[in-house]
């Protein structure tokens, strides 16, 4: 598995409205650069996604993992991808703090991919989807929140 990569942003919101909106997988083709689809395939108790299968636009071909999350409402939401042709492995997480009103978000991910990638080529790939994946959530719940 490869080490794996972290960065962080701060975002104008709440945790609770960050949450809502890193929460609603569905909505992730309208905001998330490379998200083709998304297919919620259950939800808990809460409205929070429990098991999802996602399709990525990846750089010479599509991507299709499902993952099943671990979900602490809003602090924390986890996921971790069934083993696929495309995904060995794949495990993330957003950490939500707030502070002032303001929420510091966490991304974390470490994805090992079924057919061998040099490594500088996959870190560089983890960052690209980290950095994108912020600031699409950052855009995404400062514009719907202003």
């Amino acid at each position: 598995m490869a080490k794996g990569m972290i960065d962080s942003i701060e975002i104008e919101a709440t945790a609770a409205e960050v949450y809502a909106v890193a929460a609603d997988v569905a909505a992730y083709p309208e905001w998330a650069k490379g998200v083709k689809s998304v297919e919620v395939l259950s939800l808990t108790d809460e409205g929070d996604p429990e098991r999802a299968t996602f399709t990525i636009e990846a750089f010479v071909k599509e991507i299709v993992y499902t993952l099943t999350y671990d979900n602490d409402r809003p602090i924390k939401m986890a996921w971790e991808a069934d083993p696929s042709g495309d995904v060995k492995a794949l495990t993330g997480s957003y950490g939500f703090e707030e502070s002032e009103g303001k929420t510091v978000v966490t991304y974390a991910l470490r994805f090992s991919p079924s057919v061998r990638i040099p490594g500088f080529i996959l870190r560089q790939g983890e960052r690209q989807i980290i950095q994108t994946a912020l600031r699409g959530l950052k855009k995404r719940v400062e514009v719907s929140d202003g």
